[in-house]
């Protein structure tokens, strides 16, 4: 709230965690309120009640940024580890529990294994001017693809909090795989009828080796030297050989002892994609795609039993199969294709948030009103109540967010739109995620489906919503790439400039699409060359729904009293690929354009059209 607010917001007190927020607010509701079944019959579906500081963690909305991911990242992994028997987290709460010796077995071996690696040092009296770092233990149960416990994991961390930049630690930064780069795989996976195993690099951090000198305060089980004995623990320390997880630089430290080795072996890759190792053979080839200790491995037979003999060679491996779950990711490999979804991550959020016994519904969210003032997305105005802290908007947000990344680019732009109002929710926004909750119960098993021996070729949609924000007179960005006819990437974001007019928006949002494109076109012509894969070199179709649009890409920027005003990089920049032969816009009806999906809410068949276009399907029908 502003200094200069005359009539400021007055903040709803909505009661404790397990309290039902009233159904009667002086708001506005959207349409479906009030009119489904569920609404009459189920008492626990009209509000979600759970606190923020459900587990243990306070969430200042006006605090996160989650440009990232890292935040809705975050939130979906408390998700996907929310049960009714939550992991323990200290030694006390696990010697309360009936399977105590199976956690006290996890912890020998977690010790076992810092013996083995020698991750400790001597036993030290502490140098002056050094600060040692705490530690603590942290377990958690692995579960498989059916949501089952395969075993229990017990972690002696690190507590890098307490790290001092420049002293402790220089550089910090480790590259993963992306969600974009992984889709592809998996496209290339389906289409090149290829193998794909996973493997997991036990104790992985442990291999890596420090670059600065850290000192540790002592772990219980480790023994005082005698020279020692007579000194309190207080005063005394153990130098650490070996990264360690928790400290701020393990993970660049695993990523460089990895790498160094691979590379030693003659794979390549680069800084398009540094997390993706590949080797090619005169018989085949292998890829290895990185993801800190898990490596997902593709290619031809042969090659890839040769991948996993050598990884076992130089480091403790688990090899877990056929790569079926990946990242919170369900893979299914089935003879016409590969199906990737989040069936138990949906139902796990469906159940935290009590929306797992709602009424589905046919699309994610309602059609908006022409009238600015009946929008049910509109911000909260001057004498609205908005929702406090008590209700979970920014964490049902991110969970949301998690799903629209990896693989549901159907909800993404009803997403987007709802996460503006992090910061001053009201009830309005509330029943739209609400609504994307029901219309998730309907399509629990939707996912993204990878058919084999499909047209291997990168092909694009964009287009714009103009005034999507009429609040504050901003257009929204929506494209979609798409290889075999499915989603590898898209995007639905606000524009952060006001357009003029819809051949503005749509300029900028084809300027954007063009900029993924180019990222892409390198990205996927990097893993099929190094692969020693045929590529055809040709422009990437690139399908937009403004003919003035079109016409100004081809025939270049012409002045006029309309687009004057625009910025010339938007049109330079996309006119430069076209004349290199990098991208070839075209023109596409608007019923037709799958972009249409990221950018406005759709009646429901046309958006049923569009969720089939991009290669969605229904598992129950594979």
């Amino acid at each position: 709230m502003g200094s200069k607010d005359k009539n400021p917001r007055k903040k709803k007190k909505l009661g404790e965690v397990n309290e039902k927020i009233p159904e009667e607010l002086d708001t506005e509701k959207s349409p479906e309120d009030g009119k489904s079944p569920e609404d009459e019959n189920n008492k626990e579906n009209y509000e979600i009640s759970i606190n923020y500081t459900q587990n243990r963690k306070i969430w200042v909305r006006n605090e996160i940024d989650d440009d990232d991911g890292i935040f809705s990242f975050s939130v979906s992994k408390e998700i996907d580890h929310e049960s009714d028997d939550p992991d323990p987290r200290s030694i006390l709460e696990c010697q309360k529990r009936s399977d105590w010796e199976k956690w006290k077995m996890a912890m020998e071996t977690e010790l076992n294994s810092l013996n083995k690696r020698k991750v400790f040092g001597p036993i030290v009296t502490i140098p002056e001017h050094v600060k040692p770092v705490g530690h603590k233990w942290v377990f958690v149960r692995k579960r498989n693809e059916k949501n089952e416990v395969t075993r229990y994991k017990a972690r002696l961390v690190a507590q890098g909090f307490s790290q001092r930049p420049g002293i402790d630690y220089e550089e910090t930064y480790s590259p993963v795989m992306d969600a974009i780069t992984f889709r592809f795989l998996m496209s290339l996976a389906a289409s090149k009828n290829l193998e794909m195993y996973l493997m997991d690099v036990v104790t992985a951090y442990l291999y890596g080796s420090l670059d600065n000198d850290i000192y540790m305060k002592i772990p219980e089980g480790l023994k005082m030297p005698e020279a020692l004995r007579s000194k309190s623990k207080e005063i005394c320390a153990v130098k650490l050989q070996r990264s360690l997880y928790g400290l701020k630089q393990s993970g660049r430290m695993w990523y460089n002892r990895l790498s160094e080795y691979l590379l030693s072996k003659g794979y390549t890759n680069n800084a398009i994609c540094p997390c993706v190792f590949i080797k090619k053979f005169p018989s085949g080839f292998v890829i290895i795609a990185v993801y800190v200790d898990d490596l997902n491995i593709i290619g031809t037979p042969k090659e890839i039993d040769d991948a996993r003999t050598h990884m076992k060679e130089e480091f403790e491996m688990k090899d877990l199969g056929k790569t079926k779950f990946c990242l919170g990711l369900q893979i299914e490999h089935f003879q016409e294709g590969i199906f990737v979804h989040q069936s138990n991550y949906t139902k796990k959020i469906l159940k935290r948030f009590n929306m797992d016994k709602a009424n589905p519904l046919s699309t994610p969210m309602v059609n908006r009103s022409l009238n600015v003032e009946n929008d049910p997305f509109r911000p909260c105005e001057d004498n609205e109540e908005f929702l406090g802290p008590e209700v979970p908007y920014m964490s049902a947000i991110s969970g949301l967010m998690y799903l629209a990344n990896c693989t549901r680019p159907d909800i993404a732009f009803a997403t987007n739109l709802l996460a503006r109002y992090n910061s001053s929710p009201t009830r309005r926004h509330w029943n739209g995620i609400k609504h994307i909750f029901r219309y998730l119960q309907g399509t629990i098993d939707l996912g993204l489906y990878y058919p084999r021996n499909s047209e291997f070729g990168l092909v694009g949609f964009a287009d714009a919503g103009y005034l999507s924000d009429p609040h504050k007179s901003r257009s929204q960005t929506g494209y979609v790439f798409t290889i075999g006819g499915t989603a590898i990437s898209w995007r639905s974001q606000k524009q952060t400039i006001v357009a003029t007019s819809s051949n503005h928006a749509e300029i900028i949002a084809l300027h954007e699409a063009c900029r993924e494109c180019v990222w892409l076109r390198s990205m996927t012509n990097h893993i099929q060359e190094a692969s020693g894969l045929v590529i055809k070199r040709e422009p990437t179709r690139l399908y937009e729904d403004n003919a003035a649009c079109v016409a100004q890409i081809e025939e270049g920027y012409i002045k006029s009293d309309r687009t004057k005003h625009i910025p010339p990089r938007f049109f330079s920049y996309t006119q430069e690929l076209e004349k290199n032969k990098e991208v070839d816009v075209q023109y596409i009806r608007s019923s037709d354009n799958a972009a249409d999906l990221f950018t406005k809410a759709l009646p429901t068949s046309t958006f049923r059209k569009h969720v089939q276009s991009i290669g969605m399907r229904h598992l129950r029908d594979l």
